[in-house]
């Protein structure tokens, strides 16, 4: 799919992943929604970024966790747009906390951001674009959805259904949307790890190393962009820590 002059909302784009997948959609010539939460700044900084690139943007706020506002979020989108293209689900939270330490409230704010926020953003947005006749879908999943690891169970739970979701949504919005997850594994280290536990973890990638989130972004952009026999599927990037 071209992606010149299409519109793309990307969530959680104001920093990191989101931030560098939205920056190579751009550099493709996408428009780009850039959906933040508390990060307004950032989210400036991300629009004037892309439109360096030549290509025009607009950041819209929304709390994940409240239905309500992710569906005006879609709704704004579609309007200030006249039609999303691709759909990129990429806010994610991540939380750490011992089994024994977990809360309901833990849990919900995990499978509300991870999961559902995707479902309602790909249920209207997908919609929408089946009746255009062309779009792109791409979750953000993780390699733990497929090979959990401790400490961060609701967190594993939700890119595990995320992963499921990416496979019905392809199923219910073929052929004219395209579906895909992306997975990556130890790229971009969490804020605060400490250097020990970063090399232990590249010692046990096979690639030795972690990744970028400029990698992500060059898998998303594949998908958006160049994988049209593509849908429903599970891309790695994760260094081959999935089978290490």
């Amino acid at each position: 799919m071209e992606l010149r002059g299409r519109w793309a909302l990307v969530t959680g784009a104001a920093k990191r992943v989101g931030r560098a997948i939205a920056l190579e959609l751009g550099r493709c010539g996408a428009n780009v929604v850039v959906h933040y939460h508390t990060s307004a700044e950032a989210a400036a900084a991300t629009v004037r970024e892309l439109e360096a690139l030549g290509v025009a943007a607009v950041a819209l706020g929304a709390d994940l966790l409240r239905t309500d506002e992710v569906e005006t979020l879609a709704r704004e989108a579609e309007r200030r747009t006249g039609g999303v293209s691709v759909l990129v689900n990429s806010a994610s939270n991540y939380f750490r906390v011992p089994f024994d330490r977990l809360t309901e409230a833990v849990w919900d704010q995990s499978l509300d951001a991870n999961l559902k926020a995707p479902f309602l953003l790909s249920w209207h947005l997908g919609r929408a674009m089946r009746e255009r006749g062309e779009g792109r879908i791409v979750n953000i999943a993780d390699w733990a959805g497929e090979r959990p690891y401790r400490d961060y169970l609701p967190y594993c739970v939700s890119k595990a259904g995320l992963v499921c979701l990416t496979k019905a949504l392809a199923k219910e919005l073929a052929p004219a949307v395209l579906v895909n997850a992306v997975a990556p594994g130890p790229v971009v280290a969490p804020e605060g790890m400490p250097t020990a536990e970063r090399d232990a973890i590249a010692r046990v990638t096979p690639l030795r190393r972690f990744g970028t989130a400029e990698d992500v972004a060059r898998c998303v952009r594949f998908l958006a962009a160049e994988a049209d026999f593509s849908t429903g599927g599970v891309f790695h990037v994760d260094g081959g820590r999935l089978i290490a």
